[in-house]
């Protein structure tokens, strides 16, 4: 019985998956600055302002968008954690998974 191959993808869709939302509220910081900058309005923490878009007025979604920034403080931190259990997880398989892939017996030659 052959062994099992590594799961690769599942281990490079999980990372991705933590840095994407260890890193969203940065995003969203990111989009709403673009938005409102590329619109002329004025956009900070300290309340709404008015940002017209095609006739409607977006700036309460920009606000919301731009102070959702503050939630890194917990996504950040949440997020490092995860990546060290992550790494953590990831040599111990590939320890016992070279381990198995040694321990193998080896195929009989055709004759």
């Amino acid at each position: 019985m052959q062994p099992r191959r590594f799961p690769v993808w599942f281990y490079i869709i999980s990372l991705l998956a933590i840095l994407l939302l260890a890193a969203s509220p940065l995003i969203s910081v990111m989009i709403a600055g673009w938005i409102a900058e590329a619109n002329g309005c004025t956009l900070h923490e300290g309340f709404v302002n008015p940002c017209v878009v095609n006739g409607t007025d977006i700036g309460q979604d920009l606000y919301a968008a731009f102070v959702l920034g503050w939630l890194m403080l917990a996504t950040l931190p949440l997020g490092a954690i995860a990546l060290l259990i992550w790494l953590a997880v990831l040599i111990v398989h590939l320890i016992i998974h070279a381990r198995r892939k040694s321990n193998a017996p080896e195929p009989p030659m055709p004759q």
